[in-house]
């Protein structure tokens, strides 16, 4: 199966410009770009921040408001603060051997590094990787991790599979099944993630929110501080 699988790779895997590459860093800023944002917005995002700060150490002499600055349209902006302070410490002490030591790096993230940057023998598991798995109930292999990750986007859909293009079909015991929607969040209009954004766009405009609670839920993330009630973005440690 992992053969039929790879085969489909060499011909219809994506062609993504950190999959060129084996940097650690361009690969982690990736990864963290892509949790909860679709590829689409990430692309061209991705290369602007890899224009403006192209290694590890240029990012981790950034100062912070002007990293929180680049991110916005990547919404959930503490994974700006999260990479920013990585950055820090990668530059200080290297990479280390657990990459979950690093902050905003999960089980995912550290394993989708180690496999594309570092080469380690592990299959980092996102939910595409888990779905084509667990309806093929196959074993696949860390070689087929960017694989399973395509298929699982463009073919093995969550609801409605295209079971009738998949190259595993003639031995997936779920061809033909469909599936029920899984549980979406919540709408973001009228959100509290809505305020928090609304809030955090005023003080990068140079103004002052009127939402107290969204301000106040900014400056314990670490996106604005606070003093003598004004709110403004931080300044580098």
């Amino acid at each position: 199966m992992e053969a039929e699988l790879l085969a489909w790779f060499r011909e219809h895997g994506r062609d993504l410009p950190w999959r060129r590459t084996r940097d650690p860093y361009a690969i982690l800023v990736s990864e963290v770009m892509a949790q909860q944002t679709q590829l689409e917005r990430v692309l061209p995002r991705w290369e602007r921040w890899m224009e403006r700060w192209p290694t590890v150490e240029s990012l981790a002499a950034a100062p912070t408001a002007a990293v929180i600055r680049e991110w916005q349209g990547l919404g959930y902006n503490r994974r700006a603060l999260a990479i920013h302070e990585a950055a820090r410490r990668v530059a200080a002490h290297g990479w280390p051997d657990d990459l979950t030591e690093l902050p905003g790096v999960g089980r995912y993230t550290a394993d989708a590094v180690a496999r594309f940057a570092f080469e380690r023998d592990v299959l980092p598991v996102d939910v595409n990787v888990r779905r084509v798995s667990e309806r093929t109930g196959h074993a696949f292999s860390p070689a087929a991790a960017q694989a399973l990750m395509d298929l699982g986007k463009s073919v093995c859909l969550a609801r409605v599979p295209r079971c009738g293009v998949c190259p595993l079909a003639a031995a997936c015991p779920s061809r033909g099944a469909r599936f029920a929607p899984a549980r979406r969040q919540g709408p973001y209009e009228g959100s509290f993630r809505q305020r928090r954004a609304e809030a955090l766009r005023t003080v990068l405009a140079g103004g002052q929110p009127d939402d107290g609670e969204a301000v106040a839920a900014l400056a314990r993330d670490g996106l604005v501080r606070v003093r003598d009630g004004v709110a403004a973005l931080p300044s580098t440690p």
